[in-house]
């Protein structure tokens, strides 16, 4: 359920209601609009009495939220959610682009493609300090101290930085040095892992699962959400289908399909999503079509070098051109991409 407040509801009515709502052992979550607060009802069994919190002052009327994941849904909160990361909006009709390298390899490479990113128009860096990989015998990040190189790239070239964490140990770690906190397609439904996202007090980043359906996202979405963390956004990175002319099959339509279904913002990693750099540039462009809020790319100076996703890295010069062509593409359909 869902209590909406009116419009010059107090702040003292407002936790009257949160109060009772956990008087009865179920947990409250405010939900602040333009407008007015709604407050989300989440750990009831059953249905709620709309009345008995209709008649509380400052309540305006009790609305029964019909989809599993109550709080992420449309429902809950007509408008569009903006998440700040350290003073970059994801949301809101702008266009936020997540640039840089898949895995922290070493300072040098990391602060040379940090550099490059920045010059060509990047809002946010991203970089794997921890990679989950099939093979064991793979590069797996260079663990703290990627993260270390990370904040150090962050103080230079002014990019709040992503990256992700793989366990509730990870979580602390990554919180301590970014600014976000990823959850991979492996992870999506590691409940565990998504509650300890969700008691964390950075934004949390969270990535479609590669067989995932529209509602599987949402409601993992919805634990965290459920923890107490309301920064989240999510990320279209392709799903596995019987395609082999690509990585893996990049499902655009799931952006509006989003949209229509939640507040939440979603971007869109073309680099995992298609796994060719020469297909990332044209669909990064679809994207911005279809109304995604931002993308995520690989980029790598040397990609036939990267320890790690090095055919789908963007060259610096490809970079460059791409974020040209969104700049000139975003006015005309009615969006914003900051310099």
């Amino acid at each position: 359920m869902l209590i909406v407040m009116h419009r010059d509801a107090t702040d003292a009515e407002i936790r009257k209601v949160m109060d009772h709502i956990e008087s009865l052992g179920y947990r409250a979550h405010p939900i602040p609009g333009s407008l007015r607060t709604a407050i989300g009802i989440t750990g009831n069994q059953g249905s709620l009495h709309r009345a008995e919190f209709e008649v509380m002052p400052g309540v305006d009327q009790a609305v029964p939220v019909t989809k599993p994941y109550k709080l992420v849904s449309r429902e809950a909160r007509d408008e569009r959610t903006c998440v700040d990361v350290a003073g970059v909006p994801i949301g809101a009709g702008t266009f936020t682009v997540i640039a840089g390298p898949c895995a922290v390899e070493s300072r040098k490479q990391l602060f040379e493609i940090a550099e490059q990113v920045k010059k060509a128009g990047a809002h946010l860096l991203r970089g794997g300090a921890f990679k989950p990989r099939t093979s064991p015998y793979s590069f797996q990040g260079l663990g703290e101290e990627g993260l270390k190189l990370l904040a150090e790239a962050r103080k230079e070239f002014d990019l709040p930085v992503v990256t992700e964490a793989m366990d509730s140990e990870g979580v602390k770690l990554v919180e301590e040095y970014a600014d976000v906190i990823q959850i991979g397609a492996r992870n999506m439904q590691n409940y565990s892992l998504l509650k300890a996202a969700g008691r964390a007090r950075k934004p949390v980043f969270l990535k479609r699962g590669m067989s995932a359906t529209l509602d599987e996202l949402l409601m993992a979405a919805e634990y965290i959400y459920s923890e107490g963390n309301y920064q989240v956004f999510l990320c279209e990175r392709g799903v596995r289908t019987f395609s082999m002319h690509t990585r893996n099959t990049l499902d655009l339509s799931v952006v509006p399909a989003v949209q229509e279904h939640s507040h939440l913002p979603i971007l869109v990693d073309t680099s995992h999503g298609t796994g060719r750099r020469d297909k990332v540039p044209a669909l990064s462009l679809a994207a911005l079509a279809v109304g995604a809020d931002g993308l995520m790319v690989e980029v790598h100076h040397e990609p036939e070098k990267a320890l790690s996703d090095g055919p789908q890295a963007l060259t610096p010069e490809m970079f460059r051109k791409l974020m040209a062509d969104l700049k000139s593409m975003a006015p005309l359909l009615g969006r914003t991409i900051e310099s």
